[in-house]
């Protein structure tokens, strides 16, 4: 029988490890990539490893020693730090299947309708709980880089992000559900609820899907960007 303090090191290894091994399938060989999935999970992944450290160093969400190694980098387990790039790379992963399944981008015309009401939503919620550093750092941070994708940027990729993040959300709740506490006696990762809306789906603070929707556009945002580089670079 598996020790339970390793728990959250195969979660992460089973979210990688189908995603890793489907990327070297000649029908849609995402592998060849690897000049933007590496830049693409690195950059967010410090940009979010300093906000998670910060946050776990306030007591806004903390971390289970029972499901863990026992290894940490300042506030966090070697489990947390390994998440930011098992995770986006599944998620480059899907978004690249997703593309190659639906080629025609049907969310296209739809996306500005989309991200008005995702950036309505964030803001007012925000707003009003601005006491709330789970809450309102999450929702002001993803609505003002959403607002920057769609209207200043001006990508040609985010209907099809929000199609494959729609896919996305299934193995993110069943994820994050183990993570947060389903299915197992404890969670892995606690939350202080005096720093979010202490509402969850299941056991996953509803700020957990909009924290990962912001992490997962800037990785399929670095994605889109180096991926052009490198195209450029190539011919």
């Amino acid at each position: 029988m598996i020790p339970d303090n390793y728990l959250y090191a195969i979660v992460d290894f089973l979210t990688i490890i189908f995603p890793f091994v489907l990327s070297f399938l000649p029908i849609n060989p995402v592998y060849k990539k690897w000049r933007a999935i590496v830049p693409a999970i690195l950059i967010p992944g410090i940009l979010f490893l300093f906000w998670d450290n910060l946050f776990a160093s306030w007591g806004v969400w903390g971390f289970n020693q029972k499901y863990i190694i026992g290894i940490y980098f300042f506030h966090l387990p070697l489990e947390e730090v390994l998440w930011f790039i098992c995770i986006p790379y599944a998620c480059i992963f899907s978004y690249e299947a997703v593309n190659y399944y639906f080629r025609e981008d049907i969310l296209n015309k739809k996306s500005v309708f989309f991200s008005v009401l995702i950036i309505f939503f964030l803001a007012v919620v925000g707003s009003l709980n601005y006491g709330r550093l789970y809450t309102s750092v999450t929702f002001f941070a993803l609505s003002i880089f959403l607002f920057f994708v769609q209207w200043i940027w001006k990508p040609i990729f985010l209907g099809r992000f929000y199609l494959a993040f729609s896919f996305i959300l299934i193995p993110f709740f069943i994820v994050n559900g183990v993570l947060t506490g389903t299915g197992i006696e404890e969670p892995i990762i606690w939350y202080n609820n005096l720093e979010n809306l202490d509402i969850r789906l299941g056991t996953i603070p509803v700020e957990d899907t909009f924290y990962g929707m912001l992490l997962i556009l800037l990785n399929i945002s670095l994605f889109e960007v180096f991926q052009k580089k490198s195209i450029k670079t190539n011919s």
